[in-house]
Parts: structure tokens; sequence; C-alpha cells
């Protein structure tokens, strides 16, 4: 027995030198088959060691002269391959603790298939063996496999024999497989750092993935690679990258998440590691079914870790079991450090591009801002309003004044005198001048909608309310709302305004919701409201609330030579319009228009300009092509007459209910017509037949 030790002894301290150097498994169990020799007669011996999951690899094999008998996988140098594979009832009685003995392998019945061929060891000459497990740390890591070409060649001796070497060998062949996985993981995490050179040499992931894959190949070998990210609803993976070796690679390419048994792994950030798909996954579910259909064998997804959310895998897939272990998801975890590295500074190019991109866009937007701004001003500001007669100056004056304030506004005077025009160019002026002017005229709408007009409604608030729909002062919002003729308010939208100005707030036709006003508001009115309010058709409280700041507009009778002023203006726009931009006044033309009083005012004025290109065929324009001697004067008193005696304002009203009713004498009552020639609208017209009352 103290021989026996002996043998073992110098068997084991092989060992110990193969700790040192660089190990050679077959080496190493040639020298251990040398030693054990006299103890446990053998022509071959082989090592196997249990991997993660109960797989066996070869740790070492010595054939004994005659060819390997096991060229797979090895659990030290890894070579490409497979893992070790004996009889399972072999296996798991040996990884119980039982040794195995079989004593003829031609004569033992658990190797007598029926028309099945001969296993490779009897192929080989092999007719006895012996399998004891190697224990190490209170748990089996392999087994001890002794075979001979002489059958019954092992009694208990030496199965007692066998085990007592196993017992010896048991933590040393741990010890190696520990050292030098460890050395392997070192070297395998260590070619990691070459991963951000290649990633840097591009900012396009997709670009630069195949060289990545290329790379990772040698340390973590797969038959297809790839990233998947996670979609906005975190039911899809977006493939980002993918490296395969078949047109249909076995990975997750393509596949739901949900379908998948192991989804849920997949968002809460674990790895996934199947080793043998098809004893793992569950063909009920479609996604799983996919994984084997295509030929997947053993996969592993590791997470894309964005800060503190998973936003996607980097998987790999390989069509042969068992492959990949803990070691593997270790390096592939190591990979996808990279890879969320290289994709965050993907996303962080492309969005200082699209950053660049938007403020390039915006310096267009605020040049282009700035630009309409100035052509808005040269449209609409104070100094495009033509006239030099004082009264408009010094309404002008007064309205550039109050433009830059909150102040609500009050414009006053006849139909046609430019109220519009005023009220823009105060919203033009004002810190509002970047919001929306909406302007609305209260005399054209029908009483039942004016309401609805300006709050707006909610759906079903009345028939033909389908939908909700804002009012003006929502639609004006930040900018300046114009109501034009005020005055012709019903009394109960009246109560509503009253109530916007004082409090700032309304609700829709129909509807509870209280909302907030932000606008400036900017009235006019060709009516004396003084006397509405006397008479009681416009509420007193809001006549003050609007009349805060007034400024009255002149009649074109009152400018003096604005007239010829304006009426020049109005031939140029019109000239060119009709391609007559020849055209001229005449010396009897300019006398007609100075000699007329224009009860339509500026309106009247540029429809009788047009009127008079259109009929004439180019040229000077002349009296006769304005007509206006057609038009009884209404403002003009007779030579020797005496003007009556009356106030201004009765005057005023006697004066447009005379013209109204020379428009409607000379258009034969055509009130359309009559419209036009005044220089109103056609509801306007109405409005004034009834304040006089001159409806039928």
């Amino acid at each position: 027995m103290g021989d026996d030790r002996g043998d073992l002894l110098a068997a084991l301290a092989g060992i110990g030198r193969s700790l040192q150097d660089v190990f050679d498994p077959r080496r190493f169990l040639t020298d251990f088959a040398a030693h054990i020799e006299r103890l446990l007669p053998h022509d071959r011996l082989m090592i196997a060691y249990c991997e993660e999951g109960g797989a066996l690899s070869v740790f070492a094999e010595h054939p004994g002269g005659g060819p390997l008998l096991h060229e797979g996988r090895y659990t030290i140098d890894f070579d490409p391959g497979g893992f070790y594979s004996a009889d399972e009832w072999v296996v798991e009685s040996v990884l119980r603790g039982e040794a195995m003995v079989v004593r003829d392998f031609r004569e033992d019945p658990r190797f007598r298939r029926s028309g099945a061929e001969p296993p490779k060891v009897v192929r080989l000459g092999l007719r006895s063996r012996v399998a004891v497990p190697l224990a190490s740390g209170g748990r089996i890591v392999g087994i001890l496999f002794v075979g001979s070409a002489t059958p019954n060649a092992y009694t208990e001796t030496h199965v007692a024999m066998a085990r007592q070497v196993a017992e010896l060998i048991s933590p040393f062949i741990e010890n190696i497989v520990v050292l030098h996985r460890e050395q392997r993981r070192r070297r395998r995490l260590a070619t990691l750092v070459g991963l951000a050179c290649i990633f840097g040499s591009s900012l396009n992931f997709a670009e630069s993935f195949e060289q990545v894959a290329n790379a990772v190949r040698p340390i973590l070998d797969f038959d297809a690679m790839g990233v998947g990210l996670l979609g906005v609803n975190g039911r899809d993976l977006e493939l980002v990258g993918k490296v395969a070796d078949s047109p249909e690679p076995p990975s997750l390419a393509g596949i739901p998440l949900d379908d998948l048994s192991f989804s849920a792994k997949v968002r809460a950030g674990e790895a996934v590691l199947i080793r043998d798909a098809h004893a793992e996954l569950d063909p009920a579910r479609p996604g799983d079914r996919r994984l084997i259909e295509r030929g997947n064998g053993s996969c592993l997804s590791v997470p894309l870790w964005f800060c503190e959310n998973v936003g996607g895998v980097l998987f790999f897939s390989k069509r042969r079991p068992n492959w990949y272990d803990s070691a593997d998801v270790e390096v592939a975890s190591g990979i996808a450090g990279q890879v969320v590295v290289a994709l965050q500074h993907q996303r962080l190019a492309e969005e200082q591009a699209e950053r660049a991109r938007i403020e390039g866009r915006a310096r267009e937007l605020e040049q282009r801002l700035t630009t309409l701004r100035q052509e808005l001003g040269d449209r609409y500001g104070f100094e495009r309003i033509l006239g030099r007669a004082p009264a408009l100056q010094e309404a002008l004056t007064r309205a550039a004044k109050v433009a830059p304030t909150e102040t609500t506004v009050l414009l006053t005077g006849e139909s046609g005198t430019g109220k519009e025009l005023v009220a823009r160019a105060v919203h033009h002026a004002s810190q509002r001048a970047e919001g929306p002017f909406v302007a609305i005229n209260c005399a054209a709408l029908p009483e039942t909608l004016v309401d609805s007009e300006l709050f707006g409604h909610e759906r079903g608030a009345f028939t033909g309310a389908d939908k909700q729909k804002p009012g003006r002062f929502e639609v004006a919002a930040g900018g300046t709302l114009f109501l034009d003729e005020v005055g012709e308010l019903p009394p109960a939208v009246q109560a509503k305004l009253l109530r916007v100005v004082q409090e700032h707030e309304f609700q829709r036709v129909g509807g509870t919701a209280t909302l907030r006003v932000d606008v400036r508001l900017v009235t006019a009115t060709n009516q004396d409201l003084a006397r509405a309010v006397e008479a009681g058709t416009f509420r007193e409280d809001l006549y003050y609330r609007l009349n805060v700041f007034s400024v009255h507009l002149p009649p074109l009778r009152e400018r003096g030579d604005d007239v010829l002023l304006l009426a020049n203006h109005f031939v140029r726009e019109f000239g060119v319009r009709f391609g007559k931009g020849d055209a001229g006044l005449s010396r009897d033309a300019e006398d007609a228009l100075r000699a007329y009083q224009w009860p339509g005012n500026i309106r009247e004025l540029a429809n009788a300009v047009e009127r008079s290109l259109i009929l004439a065929d180019g040229g000077l324009l002349t009296a006769a092509h304005f007509d206006l001697h057609g038009l009884p004067d209404p403002h003009r008193v007779g030579a020797g007459a005496t003007p009556p005696t009356t106030s201004a304002p009765e005057a005023l009203a006697d004066l447009e209910k005379r013209a109204i009713l020379a428009a409607l004498d000379h258009t034969k009552g055509n009130k359309t017509q009559a419209a036009a020639i005044l220089g109103i609208t056609r509801t306007q017209l109405h409005t004034r037949l009834k304040r006089f009352g001159l409806t039928a």
C-alpha cells in the first residue's frame, strides 16, 4: 500500500507542476496514466468535468495509443465543439455518487440495443470500464472513466482503488479548472477594451457592428449576435445591429417580446441563459416555438442599461445546446456596457445634429419673423395711414400713445373712416404684436350667433352644435380682439361682455367651465354710444368700461386735401391690379372729389376709384368716370339757403339719413348697390335703415 501511495503522490506532484506551467490536459493525463498503470490497469483513461447545468465536458483523455474517443469541447482549452455525451443512466448514477462497472460491453444488456449500432467504445475495442465520481468541496465535480480492452478486467478491488484515485485528484482537478478559467476570464475581459476603439471609429452604430462582432467571436462564439432596443410600447425589439451566419438566424429578431416565456426577465433587466432550448423553452408560446423552429440550441441575452432604465438587449444564439454558461454571461455583460456607450454616443451625435438643425431653423424663423414683423409694421404701422389733416394727425397721435399699454380703446367715427386700420396699428405697436389680431364685425352677425361667435360653444349646446368650438376671445388669446360696430351687440351679449371686461373670464355657450381671458380689447362704433345709453339700448356700465381711452377719427369731408392723397393712392393700387398703371386724375376729377362730401368716407372713395378704373380705357380719370354728380350731395347746403339750426349730432344723423335715401333713390331701391355706393356693407345698411325707421 505504501508503494501505491507513492505512485499516487508522484502523480499528484505532476498535477502540482501543471498548476505553474501552461496546462496541457493530454500530457497531464498521459503522465498520470503511467503512474497509476500498476494500480489500475487500463487501455484508456478519461476525466469528464461537470459543467453548470449538469453537462459534461472533457477535462482530459488518454487514448492509450488509439484514436481519441471524444474530440469535443474541452474543459480547459474550449475547442469549438459539443459536450461529452454519455448514456443518461450512467451519468445520473455516477453523479449521485455511485460507481458504475461494466464487465463486458458486448454482454451487458444495458448496451445491447436491438438493431442499434454498437457504442463507439465497443467499436474502438473497449470491453470493460469503471466510472467513479470526482468529488470536491462537498459536490460532484466530474467522473473518472477507466477502460480496458479485456473483458471482466475490473474487480471490486479496482473499483475501490479507482475511488481512492478519484478522491486524491478531485481537489487538484477542481483547482486547475478554477485557475485556468479565471485566467481565461481575465483574457476575455481584457479583449473587451479593444471594442471601444472599434465603436469609436464611427458614430454610426450599425456600420461598426460587424467589426465588433468579428472581434467578439473569438471570445464568445455565436451563430447570431444582435442588439435590439425596446420600442416605445415596450412590446417589440427594434433591431439596430445584427450579424448572422445564415439568412434566418437563430435569434430574437422579429419576435414580439410578449410571445417569449422569458419576457418578464428581459423587462426586469435580468440576464437570460438558455442552455438547452428544447428542454427549457415552451413550444406553446409562439415566440419560444419560433426560437426552436429556427434551430436554436442555446441562447444568451443580457440587458442594455441606459442609466436606470432597461432600453434593450444584447443577444447571442448558437445552434448547439449547452454552449453558454455563467462566465459567458459576464463577458456578454461587459460587451453590453460597450454597446450602451456606443449607442449613447450615436444618440448624442444625432441629438447634436438635430439641435444644430433646429437652431439653424430657429435662426431662419427668427429672421423670417423679424422680416414679417417689419413687413407687418410697414403695412399696418401708423406711418402707413395716409393723411395730413390736423384732425387725423391728432387722432393718430392719441392712438400711438395708448398703443404700448394694455388699456381698452374705443374708436369712434363714421363708417369707412379707417377704424379697423387704426386698430391694427394699435395692435402692432403694442407688446402683443406677436400675438393674433382677431377682428369681428358685430353688426354682420345674426343676433342668435353673436354669443357663440364671441365666446364659443360646447358640443350639443344648441341645434347644429355637433362639436366644441372656441370663440373669438379664445382665438385671440395673447393678442388683440377688435370688436367693430360694438353698439350693435344685443343686451344679453352686452352683459356677458361686461363680465369679460371686468373679471377677465367667461363660459362657453352650453358650458359650465370658467375660462380665463388674455386679450386686449379694442372696440369701434359709428354710433353715438352716449345717446344709446340715454335711449337704453346700450348698457351704461359697459360703455364706461369700453370708453377708457377714446380716439375719434374724422370723416373724410373734414380732412381737406386728404381726399386727393387717398384717391391717388387708390389709383396706383387698383391701376396695377387692372393693368392700368398709367392712370391718373384729371383736374375736373380732382375738383369733383374735393366737392363731394363722401358719406361712405374712405371706403366709398376706394369703391369710386375702383369703379372709375373699370369704366376708363386708360390715361386720366375724369369727373365723368366718377359720376359723382349723379348723386345728390346731402352735405352741401344750397346757394342762398339757410343752414338748419340743429346740433352737430342731429345734423350728422340727418345727413346720413338723407345720403341713404339718395343712394336708394339712385339705385331704384337696390340695397346691395346702395350699400356699395355708400361704402358700407349690406348688413350695415340694414342696421341704419332700421335705426332711421326706413324699413317697410
